[in-house]
């Protein structure tokens, strides 16, 4: 097997480019499928599996239990290790589905008494297992940079997926449509990975690998479970508070803005976490390391959130009509959190490749902390609606929420910088330019949109005029981001 060390630029350009096709073939492929659904499906359809998902998310959070981000910190995992991983998780997906089948009249109860969801809870929750037995298969591969297949399985998941959830809305299924999607895309991707690996685990469990992990695991599981409860508190108070309705419009929101958020956050985990790992010895390197990766990650994130606030009327109305409009508002500011909550991401791979995980309990408490306040201050606002905007009261939350953001990045931009051997400014000066660039040309696209008739017009010369403005800007400053990046693509192409 090659080494890391022995081309390890090679390597990290391969991973990248395969985690970013992964993430573009899942995206397009999981958004001509949302395309299709939020269409033919009734906006409480995506209010019921909303409901669902709160639940789903906190199980399926137990289930990787944080050892599948030990296992990418740890520099050489064994057969024990990545064995042990997998039984554990499967043993607590099992356990997880057994609760949560006994708790699904509770979950009613809890959603305007909506009976529809003890069966729908029921079914949809067998993905716990299914995606359980792919966890230490897709992580092998992530460890050792080689992500091909990754891409793959998770294509045709989709495939299937996609086709099997507009098969069944087509024929009037409902939210059924939306969970055997669901079930489909787990079972394919699951079983492809499996079927194009000849490693197999040991039958056994180590207890002593377990511990090994429980450090990093445990810090992460503890970050990750505070995440998980702020991402799904606010589909539950939406869902409890104001009904099933509103927390459609929400979930669709909700969904459409994870898109970007999940797929850049992703990335940069697959591609720079296990690169990070091999530099935690040398201080010096692993500083200017963490430069570079803050100022291809702004390069990216600013001016593709800003587009896309810019963009958010007219792609919704291209897409859906006007049915979903109570929807853009919300997918707005979700899109200003996401930024925040990226680079949040980012720097909390910075701690963990460092094995410092308990920082990131830290910091998330105070992260959680803001955002209860923010909660706290907002609440009693979410159920206002006025004639013309029934999501009123949810855009005064989320509100809250954007403030929460910016102060949790701050406070781990500090926790990251003096980690990893750099400072605060230092990272603050990484993102600026980037950051400023995007927010000048947002505003003046915000002035074009208004001169320019028709959404998919808008779409086309916006979306042409910010490239244009953004790669003639850096090419002027001289950014070596934009130089390397273009260099990369092109040699891609002379190949």
């Amino acid at each position: 097997m090659e080494r890391p060390e022995g081309n390890m630029k090679h390597r990290v350009a391969r991973t990248l480019k395969w985690n970013v096709l992964d993430k573009i073939a899942t995206q397009a492929l999981y958004g001509v499928t949302g395309i299709i659904l939020a269409r033919v499906l009734d906006e409480t359809d995506f209010g019921l599996i909303g409901a669902v998902l709160v639940f789903q998310s906190f199980a399926t959070l137990f289930i990787d239990s944080g050892f599948s981000y030990a296992l990418l910190q740890r520099k050489r995992p064994t057969r024990e290790d990545y064995s042990t991983i997998l039984w554990f998780n499967l043993a607590i997906a099992t356990l997880s589905y057994v609760i949560l089948f006994f708790a699904a009249p509770w979950i009613a109860e809890l959603f305007e008494n909506d009976l529809r969801l003890i069966p729908l809870s029921r079914v949809m929750f067998i993905t716990f297992i299914i995606n359980a037995a792919a966890i230490v298969q897709t992580n092998r591969r992530m460890k050792l940079m080689d992500v091909k297949m990754v891409t793959i399985s998770n294509s045709m998941g989709l495939i299937a997926g996609a086709v099997t959830g507009i098969f069944l809305a087509l024929t009037g299924f409902g939210p059924w449509a939306l969970v055997w999607q669901a079930i489909v895309n787990a079972a394919v991707k699951t079983l492809l990975l499996w079927g194009t690996d000849d490693w197999r685990p040991e039958m056994r469990i180590s207890f002593r690998a377990l511990r090994s992990f429980f450090n990093v695991g445990s810090g992460v599981l503890g970050t990750s479970f505070l995440s998980v409860l702020f991402q799904n508190i606010y589909s539950f108070l939406i869902g409890n508070r104001v009904g099933l309705l509103p927390l459609g419009y929400y979930t669709q929101a909700d969904k459409w803005s994870k898109m970007g958020v999940a797929s850049l956050s992703g990335i940069f985990t697959q591609s720079f976490l296990p690169l990070l790992s091999e530099y935690q010895d040398d201080h010096e390197k692993y500083s200017a390391t963490t430069s570079r990766i803050n100022r291809f990650a702004s390069y990216i994130v600013f001016p593709s959130f800003a587009l896309l606030i810019v963009l958010a009327t007219p792609i919704f109305h291209a897409l859906f009509g006007e049915k979903w409009d109570p929807s853009i508002i919300l997918f707005q500011l979700l899109l200003i959190r996401g930024i925040f909550t990226i680079l949040v991401t980012l720097y909390h791979n910075y701690v963990l490749s460092l094995g410092r995980s308990r920082l990131m309990v830290y910091s998330e408490i105070i992260r959680d902390g803001s955002a209860l306040i923010a909660i706290a201050v907002t609440l009693p606002y979410i159920a206002l609606t006025t004639p013309d905007d029934v999501t009123l009261g949810i855009t005064i939350f989320l509100w809250g929420q954007v403030a929460a953001a910016v102060i949790a990045w701050a406070v781990m931009l500090v926790i990251a910088a003096k980690t990893s051997w750099s400072s605060p400014w230092r990272y603050v000066t990484d993102s600026l330019p980037y950051a400023a660039q995007s927010l000048l040309i947002a505003m003046i696209l915000f002035f074009i949109r208004g001169f320019i008739p028709g959404a998919w017009t808008q779409i086309v010369v916006l979306t042409a005029v910010g490239c244009a403005l953004y790669l003639g800007i850096n090419h002027l400053l001289g950014s070596r981001v934009q130089q390397e990046a273009l260099q990369f693509i092109a040699s891609r192409f002379r190949r």
